[in-house]
């Protein structure tokens, strides 16, 4: 536990329940005390500085370090004990994380080697893997925010750097530690994932050999190393030696993601051309790989004490690796500043009377589900669509049509904020890659619920019921199937109606074109008849058409359920959907949308809610 330093004057003696006995550290953000309940309880209580109380954003951003806490739930072991974030003085109080940092060991006792460094090495990849998986980037992953508490190390910190960043309180402590930033957050350029990929290389570097990687003299000579220079990885056993490598590459596209990295580190197989996403099984299997217990031999009587030390971080090692949330990092994290890192000089925290309001309640654990957890703490949404759909989805940022307007009133009522929704094409054969693996967190792209891998994806809806159908000139008048007969059907590639039709005893004449917007060329000066599809896509090109009048059939040869897929185990999430679907239908929503974008072709469209999937 770091040195407990005496409260200073303008100090409040209290917040909440807890009174104050002390200064644990003080950092960007704020101030973390020592706190105590009168049953005897110990917190880290973080007081926000006076500087950022009055901005408007603040409280919203001390609010989200709460979320980001939770967003790691599998792995996190920090409680959040207390909260107030709307009174004169906001604050988090979170479990005391009691024990030194990696960085205190390691200068203490000297490197880890053997099966120590590659606990050490796998629980933290599982933990930094955990945190991208929740949306969020360290972004000041060091030796110092590495934890060793009695049950173990905890990785800590993450994601205050960005908040701090943003408030525009800009120092070394929180755009990152020179030693282990990134190539690119030294050169201003777009930090993310792979700049904690890099710092986790350095870090790893640092706990094998006891040497920053890029050195520690000063701040320039080190930056222009990171950026420069190649790291000397010869003190590193083989195993890691080309993992390592592979982290510290300067140029950020060409390093492994952090479920790469923990693959590698677990044995599995990779193919990285894949982007491969590290399963729930795998950050199992690595959480349980830092967490094993190491058989030693009981040290002789009168053995080095400097052995008997390393043998108590072995074990504190093999306790395991946890992630902790931010709301308690963001108390215990700045407890490394306190402990030899010079920050710049802060204003002192308002005066507060002895007796503090009563805290408001602390929010919510979580709403239970990923994707609004998502949602509410970065304010962002990605929706896959199909572009080039006239009516349904046309252009890209962002498209226009019946689809696109569906995506942005389930956005609106996920408490997506304007500006927050972004669209992001995906191919037809790679809607459900793109759900599994996280590129979007929802698709809404003529997705047919019945022809899904369902082991991949879940779904909500469906939104709308499709059939394939044909799209005619008024003047031919064709109501049935057996009027096709004879008929110059308009095929495109990949399309399978035309078979269909022909295996229902119906021959036609088939007409060629490159692509569906060829089609409806063709229908429209007279080459074609008629053009077959997905009665809700054929009709987006028939209404394109100006000068002729075109109808869809009513054939309905088939059911499409289109569904809203998601990733699998959010039932919290499915079921929103399915609410918000269902009160389209209800208000009249969903019959507008689709009048609006698709009332010139004559379309009898489904007007009534489908069916529901079960979540």
């Amino acid at each position: 536990m770091p040195e407990i330093r005496p409260l200073r004057p303008g100090d409040p003696p209290r917040l909440g329940k807890y009174a104050l006995r002390g200064r644990l550290g003080e950092g960007g953000q704020g101030v973390v005390y020592l706190g105590e309940s009168e049953d005897g309880e110990r917190a880290a209580v973080k007081l926000l500085h006076v500087r950022f109380t009055e901005e408007t954003h603040a409280r919203s951003r001390f609010a989200r370090e709460l979320a980001a806490a939770r967003r790691v739930a599998a792995f996190c072991t920090a409680r959040v004990l207390a909260a107030d974030l709307d009174g004169e003085a906001p604050y988090i109080a979170s479990e005391l994380i009691e024990g030194p940092s990696l960085r205190e060991i390691v200068e203490r006792d000297g490197p880890l080697a053997g099966e120590a460094l590659e606990r050490l090495a796998v629980g933290t990849a599982t933990a930094l893997t955990a945190i991208h998986h929740a949306g969020i980037a360290h972004r000041d992953f060091k030796p110092d925010n590495v934890l060793l508490a009695t049950d173990g190390p905890r990785v800590v910190d993450f994601g205050i750097a960005k908040i701090i960043d943003e408030s525009g309180t800009i120092t070394t402590r929180a755009v990152g530690t020179p030693a282990y930033m990134a190539p690119e957050q030294i050169a201003g350029e777009r930090v993310g994932f792979p700049a904690d990929v890099f710092a986790w290389g350095s870090t790893i570097l640092f706990t094998a050999t006891g040497k920053a990687p890029f050195g520690s003299d000063t701040i320039v000579a080190t930056l222009n190393r990171v950026i420069n220079h190649e790291a000397d990885l010869s003190g590193l056993p083989d195993g890691l030696r080309e993992v390592v490598a592979a982290c510290l590459r300067k140029d950020q596209r060409l390093r492994p993601t952090s479920d790469v990295l923990l693959k590698r580190l677990l044995g599995h197989p990779v193919d990285e051309a894949e982007t491969p996403e590290a399963s729930q099984e795998e950050l199992a299997e690595g959480a349980k790989a830092a967490t094993g217990d190491l058989t030693r031999p009981e040290e002789p009587a009168g053995s080095d004490p400097r052995r008997r030390r390393r043998s108590a971080v072995v074990a504190a090692i093999a306790g395991g690796i946890a992630v902790l949330g931010a709301a308690g990092v963001l108390l215990a994290v700045e407890l490394g500043i306190a402990q030899g890192d010079r920050i710049e000089p802060t204003r002192p925290p308002v005066a507060q009377p002895s007796a503090s309001p009563s805290p408001t309640p602390a929010p919510e654990v979580s709403t239970g589900s990923p994707l609004l957890d998502r949602i509410g703490d970065t304010g962002r949404l990605r929706v896959g669509f199909r572009k080039g759909l006239p009516g349904i989805s046309l252009g890209e940022n962002p498209p226009r049509g019946f689809e696109a307007d569906v995506a942005a009133h389930l956005a609106g009522a996920l408490g997506v904020p304007d500006g927050g929704l972004e669209f992001l094409s995906v191919g037809i054969d790679d809607r459900e890659r793109d759900v599994e693996r996280g590129r979007v967190d929802l698709v809404i792209a003529n997705f047919s619920i019945d022809g899904a891998d369902r082991r991949r994806v879940a779904f909500a809806g469906p939104y709308y019921i499709a059939h394939r159908d044909v799209l005619a000139r008024a003047s031919e008048r064709i109501d049935t199937l057996k009027e096709l007969r004879g008929k110059r059907i308009c095929l495109s590639p990949g399309q399978t109606t035309g078979t269909m039709i022909r295996e229902r005893g119906v021959d036609f004449v088939a007409v060629r074109a490159l692509d569906p917007a060829q089609c409806a060329s063709q229908v429209a000066d007279g080459s074609a008849d008629a053009m077959v599809g997905d009665d809700l896509l054929i009709a987006g090109f028939g209404a394109r058409l100006r000068d002729v009048k075109v109808e869809i059939a009513g054939l309905r040869l088939t059911t499409e359920r289109y569904g809203v897929a998601l990733r699998s185990g959010d039932p919290v999430a499915c079921r929103k959907i399915n609410e918000v679907i269902t009160s389209m239908y209800a208000d009249g929503t969903m019959e507008r949308l689709l009048e609006e974008h698709l009332g010139r072709v004559g379309f009898r469209f489904e007007t009534e809610r489908p069916r529901l999937e079960t979540c």
